[in-house]
């Protein structure tokens, strides 16, 4: 860094300010109703009069210390001036309803060094005024929000501006959830990276961190103190940042985010549970029993062996006093270091290690009687059993039907042992190493050709560090605490996983009704059977959480797509995969995901084609046909190679998705990442870009004419805004181009 960075001389500035509330700017000097030739709005855009040059948003990093819910929130902004003349400019920056001014300082010249907080109403009325002015409506989806204004500023020919603004907020509370809100637009051409770090800090343990929004990651520095910040592959991600913790003196800690739709009877929640750590409580008291079940066919001779082996020894030195291991190798046959699970101990480890030095590798690959012999035995009593099977090739020896293989982890799993896939290279059989693991309650993983085995085994057995709930089930239960059917469907996942050190339980679901709803969790908790119970109600229930249906859209789009994938297993996978041409099952499944995919705008490498431009969503049977063909030419008919893993990646992240995913991304069959542009989700609802129209997808399918036809800008316009911003749908107007969206029944279009 430089000895007199922009920064420093900001912070010799910072000192020279006078830090105000909104109610001691009233006492300063009139406010001027004039504005300079451009508007910086960092949350969305720098707007600028036709032919007038423009500043560019460069940067916005944020730093926000949270402190027993009173959260004070730095933006460090970065503007540039790419044309040869001074530009003057004035910064409009959106904040939460209710945040206080506490600081505002920049870099450079300025007529009054000072800025003003503008409060709900007189924000939205300037909002309005700026849309009226510059006949763009962008800026219309942060109407529910407060607004800084900040005086003249200039920004020098080809210079660079830094301008810090400083505001505190206490945080909107659900009895022991705490969730922070930083106003960004939704649109998907804005790409300005922005970096966010956080630390929380509460006299209460902190059981759980999680954000819809924006894929995070988190440190605990203690029980009560973690720093969280946005990931790498987050930061141009657009969408406001939300970012919720939760804190807890129990065992177990829950919260509720609902999301009320009167179409399903009642809605969907999200159901978000921790386990604290206690201040001496740092591991588990849960033993593992791991059995390494290794590939030694032919076609794992040279480097992929040794890491292979090198990836164990690396896991048995990672076991902990108590804990127990197996080591089986096969090919054609089944061999193993010893019948029976060995404790770990130097004495253990090394003779694993001699028996791994004397591995050749050569013959066939018999996956069915390797993993029988991986099921069979039983483990002690007390600990987690669990099995990482690895494979580099399809089955061809002993039983090689995709479909037996596939219900041995549920009709020959006894002891219920967890079973994590490793397929290494392309030549393996996708769907059955994803069945393998998911009916047992674990994940798979692929190793591509250019990868190394070594790191990618080792990375998944680190995760798998400190069982803390195990074996655990999720039911409803009425007011006399009986379990009951009817309050709830499609809950997901539907089997709940076992969480780890650093784990917390994500469960998304439909509720019916608008009574409390009240859950009871069962399962092992560090050992001990243990149950708990957790009631909730709805009054919360607000449509800013529209990210809650649509992940749960999404993660059940995930599981319909794998179901139609796994209907292409069979004894005989010929004769399968015809079958399954003029399934009826097949045909209601894809009618179903093609429904959701157009309701909510989530779409996967099967229906990207609803969002192209000739595609027709009223011509229900020529979509319903495309779908269902390409359902058939991929997820039933490839069973290995790249576009086969390209598969089970997009349905792995979409069946455990926890945050959105704006630009529906997704990998093609090469590997390649594809993102969609011409569908915008924001708030509820999702618009199709047809020309320079967006159409609602409430009115997509049903080639709506308009019931009633709004101009851009007018009293009825203003009005309409006024109308959505009420029920937080005000950024479906925000859309530049005409817009058919349904409100309250009524077809309108904006025009």
């Amino acid at each position: 860094m430089r000895k007199t960075s922009p920064m420093q001389r900001i912070g010799a500035i910072f000192g020279l300010l006078s830090f105000v509330t909104a109610s001691g700017f009233a006492q300063e000097a009139r406010w001027s109703a004039s504005w300079a030739s451009n508007l910086v709005v960092p949350q969305r855009s720098a707007l600028a009069p036709p032919g007038n040059p423009q500043l560019q948003i460069v940067q916005v990093n944020v730093g926000v210390a949270v402190v027993e819910q009173v959260a004070t929130t730095c933006m460090d902004m970065s503007l540039r001036n790419p044309s040869p003349r001074r530009i003057e400019a004035e910064l409009l920056v959106p904040v939460p309803d209710g945040a206080a001014l506490r600081g505002f300082a920049f870099h450079g010249q300025a007529k009054e060094p000072t800025a003003k907080l503008l409060p709900h109403g007189e924000a939205r009325r300037t909002y309005q005024s700026i849309v009226a002015r510059i006949k763009d409506p962008a800026i219309l989806e942060f109407m529910g929000c407060s607004l800084v204004r900040s005086s003249v500023f200039p920004v020098e020919a080809h210079g660079e501006q830094k301008i810090r603004l400083t505001y505190e907020q206490l945080l909107p509370a659900d009895g022991h959830r705490f969730d922070y809100f930083l106003p960004r637009t939704e649109a998907l051409d804005y790409t300005v990276p922005w970096s966010l770090s956080m630390k929380i800090q509460s006299k209460r343990r902190i059981a759980a961190v999680y954000s819809p929004s924006h894929p995070i990651e988190t440190v605990k520095k203690g029980p009560c103190q973690v720093s969280v910040r946005i990931a790498e592959n987050g930061k141009t991600e657009p969408g406001p940042i939300q970012i919720s913790y939760l804190t807890s003196e129990n065992e177990v800690a829950s919260t509720l985010m609902a999301y009320p739709d009167p179409s399903v009877g009642g809605g969907y929640f999200l159901l978000l549970a921790g386990l604290p750590l206690g201040k001496e409580e740092t591991r588990s008291s849960v033993p593992r029993e791991v059995t390494l079940v290794l590939d030694r066919s032919g076609s794992m001779n040279g480097p992929k062996l040794s890491q292979v082996t090198e990836a164990a020894m690396q896991i048995l030195s990672g076991l902990e006093n108590g804990e127990r291991f197996r080591l089986i190798v096969y090919n054609e046959g089944v061999d193993f270091l010893s019948s029976e699970a060995l404790e770990v101990s130097k004495e253990s480890v090394e003779r694993a290690r001699r028996y791994l030095e004397g591995i050749k590798p050569r013959g066939g690959t018999n996956i069915h009687d390797a993993l029988v012999e991986a099921l069979r035995p039983t483990p002690k009593e007390g600990s987690l059993p669990l099995v990482l099977f690895l494979t580099d090739g399809l089955p061809t020896m002993g039983q090689t039907s995709e479909r037996a293989i596939r219900d041995l982890v549920v009709q020959g799993n006894p002891h219920r042992r967890r079973v994590f896939t490793f397929g290494v290279g392309t030549d393996v059989n996708v769907p059955l190493l994803d069945a393998l693991a998911s009916e047992s309650r674990a994940t798979s993983c692929y190793v591509l050709p250019e990868e190394d085995v070594e790191v990618k085994v080792s990375g998944v057995f680190k995760k798998l560090q400190g069982p803390l709930l195990t074996d655990a089930t999720l039911s409803l239960l009425d007011e006399r605490g009986r379990k009951t059917p009817d309050r709830c469907r499609d809950l997901i996942p539907s089997r709940m996983p076992d969480l780890f050190e650093g784990d917390q339980l994500v469960v998304l679901g439909q509720y019916l009704g608008e009574e409390d709803l009240r859950f009871e969790l069962i399962g092992k908790l560090r050992g001990r059977r243990r149950r708990f119970r957790f009631s909730f109600d709805l009054s919360s229930a607000t449509t800013r959480n529209a990210f809650v249906s649509r992940l749960w859209a999404s993660r059940k789009i995930g599981l319909l797509s794998d179901g139609i994938r796994q209907a292409g297993a069979g004894d005989d996978p010929v004769r399968a995969r015809t079958a399954a041409k003029t399934d009826p099952h097949i045909r209601e499944l894809v009618e179903e995901i093609t429904r959701l995919s157009v309701q909510y705008g989530v779409l996967t490498e099967y229906t990207a084609f609803l969002a192209e431009e000739g595609t027709d969503l009223s011509e229900r049977s020529r979509v319903l046909a495309q779908a269902n063909r390409n359902f058939q030419d991929r997820a039933v008919q490839t069973r290995s190679g790249l576009a086969a893993l390209n598969q089970s990646a997009n349905i792995g992240y979409q069946t455990g998705q926890e945050v959105k995913r704006s630009r529906n991304r997704y990998f093609d069959q090469n590997m390649n990442s594809v993102e969609i542009s011409t569908v915008w989700q924001v708030n509820d609802r999702a618009f199709y870009q047809r020309g320079n129209r967006w159409v609602d997808s409430q009115l997509a399918e049903a080639a709506q004419r308009p019931d009633r036809i709004v101009e851009f800008g007018s009293p009825a316009f203003m009005d309409l805004a006024e109308r959505l911003a009420r029920s937080n749908r005000q950024g479906a107007i925000a859309l530049r181009g005409e817009i058919l969206l349904e409100v309250d029944g009524e077809a309108v279009l904006i025009r």
